[in-house]
This record gives structure tokens, sequence and C-alpha cells, in this order.
């Protein structure tokens, strides 16, 4: 009779265990699957190169002003017609909330139509974010001297025509805005705020001519990208301060192998005001940020001149991998209240290096790390898409 019950249990837990391993291998195999299922969904592109490509993903981060930082960043890409004969248009998007009650959105898009003959460029900011102020002009600290909290929004948007070929023509429009602005003085030396530091809002329109042969936005591998043009602000349309702002910026992508590319960048930036008024200290040219002289902070160095220029060799990808690619980058620029002001010697540079992954392989779309070296120290950034 034991010999008979212990049987029956040995049968008992064998079944059980079986039972047991079956599930977690069938468990596993659901688990492996949904894993496999979700990676290829948003690192192996394997759907034609016709159909539209979408991706989300969240974003933890952590700064002095904002302490941690949580969003969510996605990218919307697409040919006009689905007939990839046509330009790469894409729209890309991130929010964020931080543990200090800021907040933000920004919206960034370029689209195509079909056969290319009309162009859309232009980019939404909406935030509650600090910015670090370090003064006006070239001689500056090297540290903050306030901490400027507001409310900005900021939309700046191109509607172009094709005029022929790879040549656009048309409006520039932009919208400023910078509210429920606090100077937060971080040095106890004093310093005269700048104008516009109790916000304003500002109407820009003028006229842009584009000059694009870039076949997809996000990584540029030949020809040129060049768009000159003006923005002019004034209170006859409802503009807090009235000036003109001229631009420039010329690239040029060299293919030097199938895989490699040399990319250069040159940009000039005049702003100048009306007489009887003075530009806010908020829409001066601005030098640094996550494109142009990477490593230092956007607005680090400002004035009503900027010259900046960029050179970048990409390994998209690397000889010995199907999926990573690096890059090595060096920059330089400066700013100065007017053009007979420039000075090589008040020239700042910037440097550094970067590691791609080959995002959607069908569309040709890297995301990027790059770690830029100055004078002042590092800057990381993380994005999808080149720099320029």
């Amino acid at each position: 009779m034991n010999q008979l019950l212990n049987r029956n249990c040995l049968y008992r837990v064998i079944v059980f265990f079986g039972a047991f391993f079956i599930l977690q291998a069938t468990t596993q195999a659901q688990v492996y699957k949904w894993a496999k299922k979700t990676f290829n969904k948003y690192f192996n592109d394997t759907t034609a190169s016709t159909k539209p490509k979408f991706i989300a993903y969240p974003v933890i981060s952590f700064t002095p002003e904002t302490s941690w930082e949580f969003g969510a960043s996605a990218l919307y890409v697409y040919y006009a017609n689905r007939d990839i004969a046509n330009r790469l248009s894409e729209v890309s998007a991130f929010t964020f909330l931080t543990l200090e009650s800021q907040y933000g959105l920004f919206l960034d898009h370029a689209l195509y139509t079909d056969k290319n003959k009309y162009f859309s460029l232009g980019k939404i900011r909406i935030q509650q974010f600090p910015l670090l102020y370090y003064g006006i002009g070239v001689n500056t600290p090297e540290d903050a001297i306030a901490q400027v909290d507001g409310f900005s929004i900021a939309i700046r948007e191109r509607l172009l025509r094709q005029i022929k070929g790879s040549l656009y023509a048309g409006l520039e429009l932009d919208f400023t805005q910078l509210s429920g602005v606090t100077f937060n003085e971080k040095t106890s030396t004093p310093f005269v705020r700048p104008q516009g530091s109790s916000g304003s809002t500002n109407y820009g329109i003028g006229i842009g001519v584009v000059f694009d042969e870039r076949h997809n936005v996000l990584n540029a591998r030949k020809g040129i990208f060049a768009e000159a043009g003006f923005l002019h602000y004034d209170d006859a349309w409802g503009s807090d301060f009235s000036f003109t702002n001229y631009f420039l910026d010329a690239r040029y992508y060299l293919p030097t192998t199938k895989k490699q590319v040399l990319a250069y960048q040159f940009l000039a930036n005049l702003v100048l005001e009306d007489q009887g008024s003075e530009v806010p200290f908020n829409q001066l040219a601005l030098m640094g940020g996550e494109s142009l002289m990477r490593g230092y902070y956007l607005g680090r160095y400002r004035d009503n001149v900027l010259l900046a220029t960029q050179i970048e060799y990409r390994f998209l990808p690397l000889p010995f991998s199907k999926r990573f690619g690096a890059t090595v980058f060096a920059s330089a620029g400066g700013v100065a209240p007017s053009v007979p002001d420039l000075n090589l010697s008040n020239f700042v540079g910037a440097g550094g290096a970067g590691l791609r992954f080959l995002l959607f392989p069908e569309k040709d779309i890297f995301t990027r790390f790059d770690l830029a070296v100055t004078s002042e120290g590092l800057g990381y950034y993380l994005f999808i898409g080149e720099a320029f």
C-alpha cells in the first residue's frame, strides 16, 4: 500500500514538474517571441522601404537645472504616395516632465509633397524650462551669471515651393514668446539685465530661398543644402521689438566611399536692430547646442553676429559592422556686436566623436550618441538622425 502511495506521489511529482517545465517552456517561448517581435519592430526595419515607419521610446535624464527628467520621443518617416523617388519626409516629437515641475513639447518636421513640388520645414518649442544666461558677447564668464525661468513658445516655419529642380523659394515665418520671466542671479557681481528680460512677444515674416539636394534629411549622404533669407519683426504687426534677422546656412555632403561621408557646414547669422529699438536677448544669434558647436550650451555665447563652421567624417556603418557606425567632428565659431568686430582670435573651438546605430536599415536612419569636448568641459548628445 505504501509503495502504491509512494508511486502515486512520484507520478504526481513527475506530472507536476512536467507540467511546470512545459508551462515554463511555453511561457519562455512566448516571452522570447514577444521580445523578438518587439526588437524587430523597433530595431530591424524589415518592412518594405515604401511603407511609413514609426518608433516611440521613453527617455530618462538628469541635469542640475531639472533634477530627474522623464519623457518620451517619437519619430515618423514616410515617402509621399509611398514612392521612394520622393524625398523622405519626417516628423519627430519629444515631450518631458521634470521633478522641478518643468515641462516641454518639441515638434520638428521636414515634409515633401509628391514629386517634391512643395517643401515644409519647421519646428515648435513649447516649454517651462530654465535658461542659463552667461551675458552677451565673447567676454563672458565661464559660469552662468543667471538662471532665467519662464514660459516660452517658439514656432519657426518655412513654406516653400519648387522653382526648378532642387531650388525652392517661399515664406519664412516665426513666432517667439517669452513670458513669466524671472532672473535668478547666480553671481554676486552686479550686471545689467538685457533687453527683453521682462519677456516679449515677436512675430517675424520674411522670404527664404532653399537649394536642397538631400534625399534623406536625417542622413544626407551626398549633395548640397543651402538656405538664405531674412525674417523681419515689426511693431506694425504686433511685435514688441523691431529688428531683422538675416541668415545663411550652407552644407555639403561628399561620399568618399559607399559607406563613408565627409560633411561640412557653414553658418552665418546677422541680427540688426531697427532705429529706436533693440533686440531681445533671447532672439540674438545663439551659439551652441546639439547640432552646431556641440559641446557648448545653446546660448553660451550670444550677440548680433554669429559665424560658425563644422566638419564631420562619418562611417555609416563601420567597415566591420552592419549596424554600428562612428563619426569624428570639429567646429569653430564666434560672435560679435557687428561684422567689423568679428575677430578670429576670439573664436572658440570644439571637437569630438560619436557612435551610430542603424535604427531603420531600409530607410538608412541612424541614432547617434556624440561626445563633444571644449575648453570648458564635455557635452553628451543622444538623438535620432545626424547633427546636420
